[in-house]
């Protein structure tokens, strides 16, 4: 039974009292952006603990089953409490991988020893999970991968690498798209999806050093690395249905992940705030014509791309082109973060060549260092052109080429 009005209200007045009271002050270092650019211990530990916090007090995972380490609750819930997050800008959940597509695709297809043993630790933070499918020589070409994982009696023994890994130094866990049949004629057919171990002999984490000067990216080396034939989720060849099944998780398209932000929330009104205070010809630069119709623009932009997220839920206004919405909804968002900061950047005149820390620069260079950071929201899950794509041959019906 869907849940009453009443309901709803009582347990959104309780979670906005819970989050005024329990959000952490910023600490005295620098957090990252979002979960991609996790790149010391002090932030891993601050948002650990942070995630953990949160789901013990019971506002992670509501709608995830009771015996998997959930609250059994609808849906509706969930969508309370990720939107009294995201109103008090409360620091993001680090277990993205996990909390988002991981923990949903293992409950739609793994077995239930899988479920058991994985998704009450995602939840917790116990186990911090990270992505192998990207490769140094096979990147937006996932069905080209080449890591190779071959059968030796009760285990599989991996060889490759796997690029752009996200908090790969820091993660217990790797769901892993491997070659487990090189001579299958079809390319799709030779792939096997695995949740790999990372701490274990034979895998290397090494960090990537990105344009930003942070870390938060490895390129992870396995090299006659041993894992359990009981990490293969499905059936040996069946990695290829697995992982566009998780690609869907990660790109919106399919629901049901367990709750939280991502990655620090930014808003067009902060842009508002920022061309009050930036200057341009002397003046503030919000008194430039030109100036005020872009943020116009962007404010119109922010409010279509959340009505459409209320849209998706209503089944007449979708009727025509059911998945227009979800497969739409990664590309815009991402667009739009690195549109508005780097409209945010060249508010800024001269000023905007100063970075990240230094205390000449307007916000100690915030908006700067979302910048470059913002491209990885474009590139992670299938760039904006791969995400072009599938909009025009899956929602468009146009033919491939």
């Amino acid at each position: 039974m869907a849940p009453s009005q009443k309901e709803l209200d009582e347990f959104k007045l309780e979670a906005e009292s819970w989050f005024d009271t329990n959000t952490p002050a910023q600490p005295s270092f620098a957090l990252p952006d979002s979960f991609m650019e996790v790149g010391t211990d002090e932030q891993f530990n601050f948002l650990r603990d942070w995630q953990n916090k949160v789901y013990e007090a019971g506002y992670l995972g509501i709608a995830w089953p009771k015996e998997l380490g959930g609250r059994g609750m609808d849906p509706a819930f969930q969508n309370i409490t990720d939107a009294v997050m995201a109103k008090r800008k409360v620091p993001f959940m680090m277990n993205t991988i996990g909390l988002c597509w991981a923990g949903p695709m293992i409950m739609q297809m793994g077995s239930e020893e899988q479920k058991q043993k994985y998704i009450k630790r995602i939840l917790s933070a116990e186990d911090i999970w990270c992505q192998g499918f990207s490769e140094p020589d096979n990147g937006s070409d996932l069905g080209n991968a080449q890591l190779k994982a071959v059968k030796d009696g009760d285990d599989y023994v991996l060889n490759g690498a796997k690029i752009w890994t996200s908090l790969g130094s820091h993660a217990d866990h790797m769901i892993l798209l491997a070659r487990t049949n090189p001579e299958a004629t079809n390319k799709y057919a030779g792939l096997s999806f695995f949740l790999s171990p990372m701490k274990i002999d034979g895998v290397k984490p090494v960090p990537l050093r990105k344009i930003t000067g942070e870390y938060g990216f490895t390129e992870t080396f396995f090299t006659d690395a041993r894992i359990p034939a009981s990490c293969m989720v499905g059936a040996e060849g069946m990695g290829w249905q697995v992982a566009m099944a998780t690609l869907a998780f990660e790109r919106g398209a399919s629901t049901g992940q367990a709750g939280g932000q991502s990655m620090v929330m930014l808003e067009a009104s902060q842009v508002v705030d920022l061309a009050r205070r930036a200057k341009r010809d002397g003046k503030p630069a919000i008194e430039d014509p030109i100036v005020r119709d872009k943020i116009v623009q962007f404010l119109i932009t922010e409010r279509a791309l959340l009505l459409n997220e209320k849209r998706r839920s209503v089944g007449a206004l979708n009727a025509e082109r059911p998945f227009a919405i979800p497969l739409a909804s990664k590309l815009q968002y991402s667009e739009f973060r690195r549109e508005l900061c780097q409209f945010a950047v060249s508010l800024q005149g001269s000023e905007a060549t100063l970075y990240y820390g230094d205390e000449q620069a307007i916000d100690s260079g915030f908006w700067q260092r979302a910048y470059f950071n913002a491209f990885s929201a474009t590139i992670g899950g299938g760039t904006s052109e791969i995400q072009r794509n599938i909009l025009g041959e899956r929602v468009l019906g146009l033919p491939k080429g």
